[in-house]
């Protein structure tokens, strides 16, 4: 059993830890009058309320006051859709002048209550704003609506050669407007970069109604602040973004990938190196599993990819993916590279299998992309989405399983799996603590700070791609420097006086 040493042990410094409720005594509640005056900005089909003019059913208003966790339950008691951004503008203008907090959300897939209400704050989803507005197939560049799920957009740029730059489990509920606004990741990220690289323009309603049309095609315009920075990853604290400019890269016109099966964690790095070195420009992806996300996968019916006899005690798996222009070429450097892993003399690998198929491509993609709905299926979990160095994925997760164990929490009877599987590509660890029987306060209490001041004391980020939300408030600290908080609060004042925008989200 892997014990704590002291160069892994969280030094318990004497930060600030607690889950202040903040206050929102400044805020009004959505009323009758107000539900009076946003009918004649929306259509009666775009408001949904609990109110009595409007009655709504409950079981209406819930799929947006539930994250799909079930982790976090908002209180709004209405709902606005619009389908323009001047709808937008009109609604945001009228809640500053009646000082009623806004939530932005799009698909509402996100992991740490980023778009649930916290009070009795009206949410305003984006879903119903869904429309391309334009694609240039020479430049590759795409415009669209907040609105716009996105396989949606990946299915509309497909035919013409295109994909989208960034790539996620939940990409056929998310939307376009969450994505940027939490600056997700994901699996392409490796190839292609951070959504701050790709998005080339946003349009925003800032939290005065104000419109911000910053919708720029343009590769190059270095003519002062980029002001659109701000908004990506502010998670709709200083503004909603409505519409949105990003560069989509050109389909590749071969893909591959190959799922190997290592003896122990500590060969992953030298794996990855040699990995970059022999496929180089092609390699587009290089995922993380270890051996009890994988035996979950298996339980759950992803798989199997490699047969038990093959696997044997393998602690831990990777997924390599390649794009490239030719697949020839691409299949020869596939087979040198699993051919030198299989007769090195000492290999790295107990054994591996190249997709040979379509089929086979997408079956080995389902065990990656699957563990997160296993995840839910095995009960409640506490996800940690975090960067830490890569030698240190293993220790991270080790550590956690041995606290749960060392507080008598490990087990049936409360956290029964602790596991971990991410982006070795760009240090981004997605730790995953299964509270079987349902989340605990004491549970929790176990493992916060616990986690944070671990991923601390590494160097590493609280929040790699998920963002702070309401769940790493408290936690931001952690990563951020007394003076880095202080510059953003001053720039949520800003943008925001009045404290409209999201309440209650990201900063502590």
């Amino acid at each position: 059993m892997l014990r704590l040493h002291n160069s892994i042990r969280p030094a318990f410094r004497s930060r600030r830890w607690a889950h202040n409720i903040p206050s929102f005594s400044h805020l009004n509640t959505v009323n009758e009058e107000d539900l009076a005056h946003f009918s004649r900005i929306l259509a009666p089909t775009s408001i949904l309320s609990t109110l009595p003019s409007i009655s709504t059913p409950a079981d209406d208003i819930a799929p947006y006051n539930v994250d799909w966790m079930g982790k976090y339950h908002g209180q709004a008691n209405s709902v606005l859709r619009p389908r323009t951004t001047q709808q937008v503008s009109e609604i945001v203008k009228y809640c500053a002048q009646r000082k009623i907090g806004i939530v932005p959300q799009g698909g509402n897939t996100g992991l740490v209550g980023g778009g649930i209400s916290l009070q009795k704050e009206i949410v305003l989803s984006l879903g119903a704003m869904n429309n391309v507005r334009s694609f240039d197939p020479v430049s590759g560049i795409l415009v669209a609506d907040a609105g716009c799920i996105l396989q949606s957009l990946s299915e509309y740029i497909a035919p013409h050669n295109h994909i989208m730059p960034l790539d996620l489990g939940a990409k056929g509920s998310c939307q376009i407007g969450g994505n940027i606004s939490t600056n997700a990741g994901g699996l392409r990220l490796l190839r292609y970069g951070s959504l701050h690289g790709t998005v080339l323009g946003l349009e925003v309603v800032l939290p005065d109604g104000t419109i911000l049309d910053q919708l720029s095609t343009l590769r190059k315009d270095n003519t002062g602040y980029d002001l659109k920075q701000l908004f990506i990853g502010g998670e709709g604290t200083l503004g909603i973004v409505t519409g949105v400019s990003i560069l989509t890269p050109p389909a590749s016109q071969a893909t591959n990938n190959i799922f190997l099966a290592l003896p122990r964690f500590d060969n992953v790095l030298p794996l990855f190196q040699i990995v970059k070195r022999q496929l180089g420009e092609i390699m587009s992806a290089f995922e993380y599993i270890d051996r009890t996300a994988y035996d979950m996968g298996l339980q759950h019916g992803l798989g199997p990819l490699l047969s038990a006899d093959e696997v044997g005690d393998s602690q831990c798996f990777v997924l390599v993916e390649t794009s490239g222009g030719n697949q020839d070429h691409d299949l020869e450097k596939l087979n040198n590279l699993l051919e030198s892993l299989l007769t090195a003399d000492e290999p790295l690998i107990n054994t591996g299998v190249l997709s040979q198929s379509p089929t086979q491509f997408n079956s080995i993609w389902a065990l990656r992309e699957g563990l997160t709905e296993c995840v839910q299926k095995e009960g409640k979990p506490y996800k940690y989405d975090v960067s830490v160095p890569l030698a240190d994925f293993q220790i991270v997760v080790d550590a956690v399983r041995e606290r749960m164990i060392s507080k008598g929490l490990y087990g049936d009877h409360a956290i029964s799996k602790v596991m971990g599987y991410g982006h070795v590509g760009d240090g981004n660890l997605h730790l995953n603590v299964i509270a079987k029987h349902g989340y605990r306060p004491e549970l929790e209490a176990a493992l916060e700070p616990f986690i944070y001041e671990i991923v601390s004391d590494r160097k590493g980020s609280v929040s790699a791609e998920h963002g702070i939300g309401s769940m790493k408030r408290d936690a931001l600290h952690y990563s951020k420097s007394d003076v880095s908080i202080d510059w953003m609060r001053k720039i949520k004042q800003v943008f925001d006086p009045l404290n409209i925008m999201n309440p209650g989200k990201v900063l502590p």
